[in-house]
C-alpha cells in the first residue's frame, strides 16, 4: 500500500501545528503530581471556567477520563447505565468492570442514536440486595458524529435527578456539537456532574483529555488517576498544547464540518453508496459488503486512508484535511466507479 496522503481515518491523526509546537516549547512546567505545574493548572482552570464547573483535571486520554468519572460516581459492585454502542461501554476494553469493579447496564440505541428514556428509567436499580445499585447514567454527545438533541440530554438529566443519580457526559467531541449548534459549551454541559473533553481529536492537540465537574468528584478522580498510573510530572509541555488548541482551534471546527458535508455530497452522487449527511465532522457510508471492501482497498492503494469494514465506512475530517484532500478523494471515488 502507498503511504497515506489523504487521511480520513480519524481526527486523532492530527499533528501539532508549528504554533502549537512553539507554545509547547515555551511552556512553564513543574511537577503536576505535586500540583505545581503552572501550565497544567492554567489548562484545568480554563476548562473549568469554560464549562461552568467547579474543578477540572488533565489526564492522558479520553479512556482514562471516562473511567475516572465512572469510578468517582461508583463504588465496587455499583452500576452505570450507558448506550449499547457508547464508547465507555463498548470501546474502552471493559475498563470500568476490570479496573473499577463497576457493572455496566447497556441500553439499546434508537435509530437517531438516543436511548429511550423509558428504558433508561426502567433499568435503574436501587434498594434490592439482588442487584448492583445504579449510581450514574452516562451519555455521549456527539455520538458517532451526530449531535443528539439538547432536550434529550435534559430529559435524561431529569430522570437522574429524580432517582438521585449522577450524570456523566462523554463529550470527547462536545466542542464539535457546540459549534454545530451555535451554543456555548457551558450551556451544553450544564446538566452534567462530570464531563470528559478530548483535546487530541478535532482540537488537534497531540495528547490529553480533561475531566471537568463537581469538586468532590474531581478530588476522588485525582486520587484514582494516581492509582491508575496517570499522574504526570512536567506535563505542562502537553497542557500547553491543550491550551493552545482550546484558544485557537474551536471556531475552526466549522471548517471540518463544511468539508465533511462537501465530501458527503460528492460521495452521494454514486447510487451504490448510501450516505448519511453529517452533523459534524464524521461521515458514515454504507454499501454492499463486497463493493465497499473493494472501494476501501482501492482508496488505500491510492493513498486515501479511511476506516471501516463489511461495507460500512467512516470518513472523518479534521485539522489536517484540506480542500485538496477532499477533492483528491472524491476524484478517486469517481474513477473507481467509472472503471
Amino acid at each position: 500500500m502507498n503511504a497515506i496522503r489523504h487521511d480520513f481515518r480519524s481526527d486523532t491523526v492530527t499533528r501539532p501545528t508549528s504554533a502549537m509546537r512553539a507554545a509547547m516549547a515555551e511552556a512553564e512546567v513543574g511537577d503536576d503530581v505535586f500540583g505545581d505545574d503552572p501550565s497544567v493548572n492554567r489548562l484545568e482552570q480554563r476548562m473549568a471556567g469554560l464549562l461552568g464547573k467547579a474543578a477540572a483535571m488533565f489526564v492522558p486520554s479520553g479512556t482514562m477520563s471516562n473511567l475516572l468519572a465512572l469510578m468517582s460516581h461508583c463504588g465496587r459492585g455499583d452500576e452505570f447505565i450507558a448506550g449499547q454502542n457508547a464508547h465507555c461501554y463498548k470501546y474502552e476494553a471493559g475498563g470500568a468492570a476490570v479496573l473499577g469493579s463497576i457493572q455496566p447496564q447497556p441500553i439499546a440505541h434508537r435509530p437517531d442514536g438516543t436511548m429511550d428514556p423509558r428504558e433508561v428509567e426502567g433499568a435503574i436499580k436501587a434498594g434490592d440486595i439482588h442487584f448492583a445499585t445504579t449510581r450514574v447514567i452516562a451519555l455521549e454527545n456527539t455520538f458517532g458524529g451526530r449531535v443528539l438533541p439538547v432536550e434529550y440530554m435534559h430529559e435524561i438529566a431529569g430522570i437522574a435527578r429524580r432517582h438521585g443519580l449522577g450524570l456523566h457526559l462523554d463529550g470527547a467531541r462536545a466542542f464539535n456539537a457546540c459549534v454545530a449548534l451555535g451554543m456555548e459549551i457551558s450551556d451544553f454541559t450544564s446538566p452534567f456532574d462530570t464531563v470528559s473533553i478530548c483535546l487530541s481529536k478535532g482540537l488537534g492537540a497531540p495528547i490529553g483529555s480533561v475531566l471537568v465537574g463537581r469538586a468532590d468528584l474531581i478530588e476522588i478522580a485525582r486520587r484514582n488517576r494516581k492509582m491508575l498510573g496517570g499522574g504526570m510530572r512536567q506535563a505542562g509541555i502537553l497542557a500547553a498544547a491543550g491550551l493552545y488548541a482550546v484558544e485557537n482551534h474551536v471556531a475552526r471546527l466549522a471548517e471540518d464540518h463544511q468539508r465533511a458535508r462537501r465530501l458527503a455530497e460528492g460521495l452521494a452522487q454514486h447510487k451504490a453508496l448510501k450516505v448519511v449527511m453529517p452533523d459534524t465532522n464524521i461521515l458514515w457510508i454504507e454499501a454492499e459488503a463486497e463493493l465497499g471492501d473493494r472501494l476501501g482497498h482501492y482508496l488505500g492503494e491510492h493513498g486515501v486512508g479511511i476506516s471501516g469494514r463489511y461495507g460500512q465506512q467512516r470518513w472523518v475530517t479534521h485539522l489536517d484535511v484540506t480542500d485538496e484532500d477532499v477533492d483528491g478523494a472524491l476524484a478517486l471515488v469517481d474513477r473507481f466507479f467509472a472503471n
